[in-house]
């Protein structure tokens, strides 16, 4: 549980934290896209290349992206199983009524990887940029939807939080286990349902914590006399520097690499 990442900010000065968070989140958008259309061997290969020189350029460091991909590894590895053995096409082996097929492996690595590049380039990005850096750049992203009565600054501020409490109830769901186990309580043996049933006596206190959490929140905006809808005033005012101007640059180039392996 403490392994969690997620929402959680690494404080560093590397060019990724010095990158505005807009042009951050802007950027991680194409890369997703462009994730998920390419189809040569060559291209994933790019992808992997650049994102670990990004790894490497924000000084976050492999251990902490490891720990971010470890509360995901199940769900990639069940859409490797899935495509490996659901795949059709021509048989390499064969047992029962399931098949694996060179279509098969083909597809489960390019899930494999694409799965492992997108959760790395997010995990980069709240590790590299504050909540709150993060929460006005959302805000002003979505700007525009402003004039069609969209809550704007609700919704950043609700993806703040988000945000902010997912390690928050980690590591309190983490205490809570810890605590249970000093009294006898058994969390690690047996099947996966006797397992499932042992964390029913953890979700009644991490429940009670989270609302008592959520209730010292709303007094504390209440205190500082937040009124939803009311415009808001920012200590810093984020503007785009050179720099923002050379992380355009560095992608526009790997997208022509990438661009260019599509078309060998």
């Amino acid at each position: 549980m403490v392994d969690i990442l997620i929402g959680q900010y690494l404080t560093g000065s590397s060019a990724l934290h010095r990158t505005d968070a807009r042009v951050k989140i802007i950027l991680l958008i194409l890369y997703a896209a462009l994730l998920f259309i390419i189809k040569n061997p060559l291209s994933y290969a790019i992808f992997l290349i650049f994102t670990t020189a990004l790894t490497m350029m924000g000084g976050i460091g492999f251990k902490a992206v490891m720990k971010s991909i470890k509360p995901l590894r199940w769900i990639i590895i069940f859409t490797a199983v899935i495509n490996l053995f659901f795949t059709k096409g021509e048989p390499l082996l064969s047992f029962w009524k399931i098949a694996i097929t060179a279509e098969g492996i083909d597809l489960a690595v390019k899930m494999t990887v694409r799965l492992l590049c997108l959760i790395v380039a997010s995990s980069l990005l709240t590790l590299t940029t504050p909540p709150l850096t993060l929460t006005n750049a959302i805000e002003s992203l979505l700007s525009p939807l402003a004039k069609l009565k969209v809550p704007v600054r609700e919704l950043a501020m609700m993806m703040s939080i988000t945000l902010r409490f997912i390690p928050v109830l980690a590591e309190e769901a983490d205490r809570i286990i810890k605590a249970q186990t000093a009294r006898g309580a058994d969390f690690g043996s047996g099947g996966i349902i006797s397992r499932a049933k042992s964390l029913v006596p953890v979700m009644m206190p991490l429940f009670i914590s989270a609302f008592k959490r959520a209730e010292d929140l709303a007094t504390a905006m209440d205190a500082r006399c937040f009124i939803s809808g009311a415009p808001r005033t920012k200590l810093h005012e984020e503007k785009l520097t050179p720099a923002d101007a050379r992380a355009g640059v560095v992608f526009v180039v790997f997208a022509a690499a990438v661009a260019a392996a599509e078309l060998l």
